[in-house]
């Protein structure tokens, strides 16, 4: 008998072990576990550390100094309008403006600046994983150098969606996660770079940073919208913070970028950030210091995505644009007690078909908006706009010229517009009515939404993965 017990013993071991683990298995172990796998997934990524300065390589091309600048997002007056002298042509042949270059580049929408007849671009090479600013010639599309930082960055409607900004002496990019660099614009030497997520608690916007760095006066001004800065400037020379704006009410980072801006003697910096358009002093005055709040306007808002920026419509208007239903608002500018400024509102266009931008940013020129109505717009959705000072159309394009989400800029008296495939138009710049002058297809790829450059009469285009560089100077 106490063999017989001395046997079972392991078969009744055997048996309770088996029920134990019946019994974990049916309770929520093996759910608990895939909760804790989809809940790792969910997770953002450890941020990755950029290593600035990064690497460097230069070419040894040939190099020319060419004229004409076009020195950061929307040109040197950052307006959409180039003041360069170069005549135009008002008529191409049959094969369209001829290529002077072309160049493949990463896939996105980063446009190029121009200055001392160099081109700029914050480029994303996908094979080394890096954020790469690239130097190239203006008269034939060599590159001169390039200087990179490694990131990991998958595409999200694209990757890169910046324009430097460059003066004599510095060049200035922000990348996509909200790394800034400065370098020198001739040589590539490096000078300082931030990271704006890590320093000043920026969020990266949905699709990456479209915001585009400005450098007035020696400094970087940017917009962090973190909770270490709403907005800050950064002297160039030496990367020291000049000044920074408190974050008081937690606005975030949007698409949109920083615009100058004079009024009554005063110069300021005015941003649409994820909850309202803000003005900030840009130098010391009487009643306040550079980086001070002027003025807020929390009434408005672009909640899916704020792209457009603020378009100074002169004596002190400022108009501000969305796409998604926003529409439009121009307020005025006016003094008010201890330094501060009070914005009234003239108009408020709140459906898109009346106005509105969705991903490009309208162009003030002569008294008149010229802009592309977005899909809200109904029939008029996609067509170029002349509209008045009182928000009423003064022309519309009509059915047979649609743009949807491409650029337009003004040049000589000329309206350059893109289409979303690649095909370009020229008309002229008055309120007289819509009279196209030129068309021609100069992309072959899709989504040619990137900003345009210009200098010297040489105009620059680009789709998902390839620049161009186009002659439209009057012969």
């Amino acid at each position: 008998m106490r063999t017989l017990l001395v046997r079972a013993i392991p078969v009744v071991l055997a048996a309770a072990a088996v029920g134990l683990l019946t019994v974990w298995l049916r309770a929520r172990p093996t759910l608990d576990l895939r909760e804790r796998l989809e809940e790792a997934a969910r997770r953002p990524p450890a941020a990755h550390e950029v290593q600035f300065p990064g690497d460097f390589a230069e070419t040894g091309a040939p190099f020319e100094a060419l004229p004409g600048s076009w020195s950061g997002f929307r040109g040197d007056g950052r307006d959409g309008i180039s003041r360069d002298p170069t005549p135009l042509a008002r008529a191409w042949g049959p094969q369209g403006p001829k290529v002077l270059w072309s160049v493949p580049v990463g896939i996105g929408y980063a446009a190029p600046a121009v200055r001392g007849g160099r081109v700029y671009i914050l480029d994303y090479d996908e094979g080394r994983q890096a954020d790469a600013l690239r130097c190239l010639s203006l008269s034939d599309g060599r590159e001169l150098w390039r200087r990179w930082y490694e990131i990991p960055i998958d595409s999200d409607h694209g990757i890169s969606r910046t324009v430097p900004a460059v003066t004599d002496k510095y060049v200035v990019t922000l990348g996509p996660k909200c790394h800034v660099m400065c370098a020198d614009a001739a040589t590539g030497a490096f000078r300082w770079g931030i990271d704006l997520v890590k320093e000043y608690g920026a969020t990266v916007p949905k699709w990456y940073a479209g915001q585009c760095p400005l450098v007035d006066s020696g400094s970087a001004i940017l917009a962090p919208g973190g909770r270490g800065a709403l907005m800050m400037a950064v002297d160039c020379e030496s990367g020291r913070v000049l000044w920074r704006t408190r974050n008081e009410r937690g606005w975030k980072m949007t698409h949109s970028s920083v615009v100058p801006l004079e009024f009554n003697g005063r110069r300021m910096y005015v941003y649409c950030a994820s909850g309202g358009a803000v003005g900030v002093a840009a130098d010391d005055g009487p009643a306040w210091k550079a980086g001070d709040v002027l003025w807020e306007r929390p009434d408005w808002r672009v909640t899916f995505a704020n792209v457009p920026s603020p378009v100074p419509a002169g004596e002190g208007r400022i108009l501000l644009s969305g796409g998604y239903g926003t529409g439009s608002l121009m307020i005025q500018l006016k003094e008010a007690e201890g330094g501060r400024l009070e914005t009234e509102t003239v108009w408020r266009l709140e459906k898109s078909r009346q106005f509105g931008c969705e991903q490009q940013t309208p162009v003030f020129y002569e008294g008149h908006v010229y802009g592309v109505l977005p899909k809200e717009a109904g029939s008029l959705g996609g067509q170029l706009v002349c509209l008045g000072l009182d928000g009423k159309h003064v022309w519309t394009s009509g059915t047979g010229h649609r743009f949807g989400l491409g650029p337009w800029m003004i040049a000589d008296g000329l309206i350059f517009a893109m289409n979303d495939d690649g095909v370009l138009t020229t008309a002229e710049a008055t309120a007289g009515g819509f009279k196209p002058l030129a068309q021609a297809k100069v992309l072959d790829g899709r989504e040619t939404w990137a900003p345009l450059a210009i200098a010297g009469g040489r105009l620059i285009v680009r789709d998902l993965k390839r620049m161009v560089c186009l002659d439209v100077r009057r012969e």
